[in-house]
């Protein structure tokens, strides 16, 4: 059973917005409670050590799975994150695959994302007073290369060190959910010349930059997408008994990353400046 403390008194140097149960792979994990300006985030978030690095875990959906992708609080999420310390975020999730190669079990770490959500809290900077009495400026920040290019190379680096060769880059199509794709959708991402479907990965990169945090996301391919393949479409029993099968290797990817990732005083991507020079009218934590 985890210890539990609170947030003010709870270090971590790295983050992990994964899938439920990520966190009892850990020993002594100290379950940590988290409070922002925009609300509760999914879950606690549990704290360990991971190769002597401090690694926050984040339930994305909660630890029973009972947040669907369209109410998860991604804004509290990141925020409670960067509050305990971390600067370095990883972001494993499920996803379809848009082309026939990226079959079950493929783990593709994606350099585009391709946003098609509709109803998302997505920014920090919306004008409204927070409950400190600040209010955030216009800010618009660099989203060109959505995800951390240092944290990228260390994430396919530790998978093929895992003998489970990446595909490197490509790109991840975010849709509303919780519904999976028409047979049409799916057909007309596949041929936007993406890569692969979700369902979360929006808007967390783009709030992970606005906090000036690393992002790096590793989607592991759970299913063809609905267009492309013939049959009865995906199922959510298919997606879960995939990722089942394929989350122990998973998990191992995410360690030996989390081992090699920089120590905060040697970011020098463009993660870790996105601020740079702009006066976001609110005090980060």
């Amino acid at each position: 059973m985890a210890n539990t403390t609170n947030a003010p008194r709870a270090k971590a140097e790295i983050g992990v917005i994964g899938g439920s149960g990520f966190y009892s792979f850990l020993d002594n994990v100290t379950e940590v409670q988290v409070d922002t300006p925009y609300g509760a985030p999914s879950d606690s978030l549990f704290l360990g050590e991971i190769a002597g690095r401090r690694v926050a875990f984040l339930p994305r959906h909660g630890r029973g799975h009972h947040l669907p992708p369209h109410r998860i609080n991604y804004r509290a999420n990141l925020w409670a994150l960067r509050s305990v310390g971390a600067r370095q975020i990883l972001g494993p999730c499920a996803v379809g695959g848009l082309r026939a190669e990226y079959g079950p079990g493929t783990l593709l770490v994606p350099d585009q994302l391709v946003d098609r959500t509709k109803a998302r809290a997505q920014t920090y900077f919306d004008g409204f007073p927070l409950p400190d009495g600040s209010v955030p400026n216009v800010v618009h920040v660099s989203f060109a290369d959505p995800y951390c290019p240092v944290g990228r190379r260390i994430a396919v680096k530790a998978a093929q060190g895992r003998d489970w060769e990446p595909v490197d880059g490509g790109t991840l199509v975010v849709v509303e959910g919780p519904r999976f794709s028409t047979r049409a959708e799916s057909k007309w991402h596949a041929a936007q010349g993406w890569s692969v479907v979700g369902m979360t990965g929006h808007p967390e990169a783009v709030l992970a930059r606005e906090l000036e945090l690393c992002y790096t996301s590793l989607t592991l391919v759970t299913d063809l997408d609905a267009g492309a393949e013939t049959g009865e479409g995906v199922s959510h029993e298919e997606v879960l008994k995939v990722f089942a099968s394929n989350v122990d290797r998973l998990r191992t990817v995410l360690f030996d990353a989390v081992a090699e990732l920089p120590a905060d005083g040697e970011r020098d991507c463009l993660c870790a400046g996105a601020l740079t020079g702009i006066d976001t009218g609110i005090e980060l934590p």
